[in-house]
């Protein structure tokens, strides 16, 4: 398994060996979330799950998925508490997009995640459209990323 090296950490796929070191700095599956817990196993176990890894060991992970459209769609980022603000969110972007196997890589946040929003802008990623209805009152904001194509493999 290939991995990329951002110098101070390193962004690899996982197994489902690592899903209780993900639910380790997941905020919402260390609050007793079940259902976060569940997916994360599922995506450790479909092999959906790349990391960000440092010296102190797990940073953050995202999840990508080709079910959207048969697009790439960023299901899941998330980086421990601990790490935020330190560019862990902005590396495994960076590392998805170029492993993306799709021309287009979508995403999606809450109008309320101000600093999701603000990661993707810093990303290069664009908006491209609203849905209400998902969670209520708070409107879901979709992004999208070009790609180039499978240019890193993780």
């Amino acid at each position: 398994m290939d991995a990329v090296d951002f110098g101070e950490l390193v962004v690899r796929r996982v197994g489902e060996s690592e899903a209780d070191a993900l639910v380790g700095i997941d905020s919402v599956a260390l609050e007793g979330d079940g259902e976060r817990e569940a997916s994360i196993r599922r995506w450790c176990r479909q092999g959906l799950v790349v990391v960000a890894e440092g010296a102190s060991g797990l940073l953050g992970y995202c999840v990508v998925e080709y079910t959207f459209f048969e697009q790439g769609f960023v299901t899941m980022l998330m980086v421990a508490p601990s790490a935020r603000g330190r560019s862990v969110g902005r590396r495994l972007l960076d590392a998805v997009a170029a492993s993306c196997e799709t021309p287009k890589l979508f995403t999606s946040t809450n109008v309320s995640n101000q600093s999701m929003q603000r990661l993707l802008h810093r990303a290069g990623w664009r908006p491209v459209g609203l849905l209400h209805g998902l969670d209520e009152g708070d409107p879901e904001l979709f992004y999208l990323c070009r790609t180039q194509l499978g240019t890193v493999h993780l």
